[in-house]
Formats: C-alpha cells, sequence, structure tokens
C-alpha cells in the first residue's frame, strides 16, 4: 500500500471491550491508522472506547502505549495498588494523571480537527442506566479521559468514577452487554467494521448458582449492577447472535483474534505486547482484503 488515505463510505468502526484483551485491537487500529484507513464514524465502550479515541487522534504509538507499554509503570496496578485502595488497575493514574503529567500524552489538535463522528458508553451504578457520550462531551484531554475512564471501569477491579453527580462503571454492563453495534445502529449506520476481542464461535456462560451467591454478596445495595451482571451472558450472547446476522447478510465484516492467551486483567507487558503484535500482524497480512470489503 501507498501513503494515500482511504476514506471509507457509510461504514461504522465498531470496537469490543475486553480489558488488556483488546491489546489486539489496539494493534489492528495502529495499523488502520498507519494505513490512513479513515472511517466516518467510530463507537466503543469499555477499553474499546480507549481505542476509539487513539484512533481518532490519529496516533499508533499512543494506541500501543495504552495496552501495551504503560503496564511496564509501576503505577499501571497489580495486587500493591489494589491493596492501597487504588483499584487493581489504577485508573485515577492510568486516565487522569496519566495525560497530566505526560505519561499518555495525547495530540489534542489532531483529535479536534478529525471530522470522524464518536459515540462511547458507561452505566450509571445507581440507576442502571446506559449512557452515551460523543465528542461534543469532551470538551479537554481531561474531560476526555475522564468520560474513557468512566466507559472502562471494571466494577471490583477499579475505582467507581462520578460524572455528572452520577456514579459510572462498566460500559459494557449496559446495553449489548459489552458489544457497542448498537450505538452505530441507532446513529443511523448499515454497514459494520467490528474488531472484537474474542475468538470465533466465543459465548459467554450464565453464572452458576456459587457464582450468584457471591456477586449478591458482592453486590449488596447495588441492585441494578446485580441484575446487569446476572443477565450479562444472555445479553451478549443475544447481541453476537445479531451481529453474526449482519455477518451473514454481508453488512458486517468481523474481525477476530484467532487465538485469546491472556486475561482482561494481564498485566505483564511481554505477553501484552505479543497480543498487540498478533493483532498488527494480522491487519497486515488481511488488509487488502478489508480495503476491497470496505470500498465495495
Amino acid at each position: 500500500m501507498g501513503n494515500c488515505e482511504i476514506n471509507v463510505p457509510g461504514t461504522a468502526l465498531v470496537l469490543e471491550g475486553g480489558g488488556m484483551r483488546a491489546a489486539h485491537t489496539a494493534g489492528i487500529v495502529a495499523e488502520l491508522i498507519e494505513h490512513e484507513v479513515w472511517f466516518p464514524y467510530v463507537c466503543g465502550l469499555s477499553a474499546g472506547s480507549s481505542n476509539a479515541v487513539n484512533y481518532i487522534a490519529r496516533d499508533p504509538e499512543r494506541t500501543r502505549m495504552c495496552f501495551v507499554d504503560i503496564a511496564g509503570d509501576p503505577r499501571f496496578g497489580g495486587i500493591g495498588s489494589l491493596m492501597h485502595h487504588d483499584g487493581f488497575f489504577n485508573s485515577q493514574w492510568l486516565y487522569d494523571e496519566a495525560i497530566r503529567d505526560g505519561s499518555l500524552p495525547m495530540d489534542w489538535q489532531a483529535f479536534q480537527a478529525n471530522p470522524t463522528k464518536l459515540r462511547i458508553q458507561s452505566f450509571e451504578q445507581d440507576t442502571g442506566r446506559t449512557v452515551t457520550w460523543t465528542r461534543e462531551d469532551m470538551t479537554s484531554p481531561v474531560t476526555m479521559a475522564r468520560l474513557v475512564r468512566a466507559s472502562s471501569t471494571m466494577p471490583f477491579v477499579m475505582n467507581p468514577i462520578e460524572v455528572g453527580g452520577q456514579v459510572m462503571l462498566d460500559g459494557g454492563l449496559g446495553t449489548g452487554a459489552g458489544i457497542p453495534l448498537h450505538m452505530a445502529e441507532e446513529d443511523g449506520y448499515e454497514r459494520f467494521f467490528f474488531i472484537g476481542t474474542r475468538p470465533a464461535g466465543y459465548r459467554k456462560t450464565p453464572m452458576g448458582r456459587g457464582k450468584r451467591g457471591l456477586m449478591r454478596r458482592l453486590c449488596a445495595g447495588q441492585p441494578y449492577l446485580y441484575e446487569a451482571l446476572e443477565t450479562r451472558a444472555e445479553r451478549y450472547n443475544a447481541a453476537l447472535d445479531h451481529l453474526d446476522e449482519l455477518e451473514r447478510e454481508g453488512r458486517a465484516l468481523v474481525i477476530r483474534p484467532e487465538a485469546m492467551p491472556i486475561h482482561n486483567t494481564e498485566t505483564n507487558v511481554e505477553k501484552l505486547r505479543a497480543v498487540f503484535d498478533q493483532g498488527h500482524s494480522l491487519a497486515e497480512r488481511e488488509m487488502d482484503h478489508w480495503l476491497e470489503w470496505l470500498t465495495r
């Protein structure tokens, strides 16, 4: 491929979450940026919202840093961070402070200059409402980082954040249960380039009795959180069935990892780099095929 921009007509870029598994997506997104493949619209939730804003900033290096290099920083998180009540992932540093202190610089001018539309989502802990935000809500790099943090706050793993007086949790708890397709559909898109973080054929297993009992205790006083977790497998699988249907109709191109060797809480830099590289080389191999579909 030469260095000519490719503006994709009428197709939404849709990015699944999945915690650190999204290192694989980051590899693909970095390659899309390097190839100057520009979608008119991108939506994501949880870790997908980080990849979405990095795509809009057109910064392949930051895309990698957010899911690979960052894990090598002692402030990133781990058991020590959890013991200090900063969460297993130290979200206060990861989002707010890493932008302020220059650990994860953001090219704000590039972000603002890019016409691509953006939507991300989060979940209100005390109402069970799904809330979405667009670029218009991101008035500064720190506001942007806080909204991405709100979309990415995994319960029990990260300290919650308040936005507009509401405690916000991971967008994967809300509508779509982790599959952000509905946002693009609600915004009028009918063709989708979907990047997932699970291999083909994956389906979530509903909670067994033991796990339900544990979750009921952990979610005491938070009925909406409990309900979202209890129904999540069923809702996620239904969203995947819908995605399969769109794929059969030729309206979705679904990109999945061939294998996923890490969990959503992976902190090992070498393993994360391997997963990023896996996504990057998949995109390198498949790019011509993807572009053929995208420009049809």
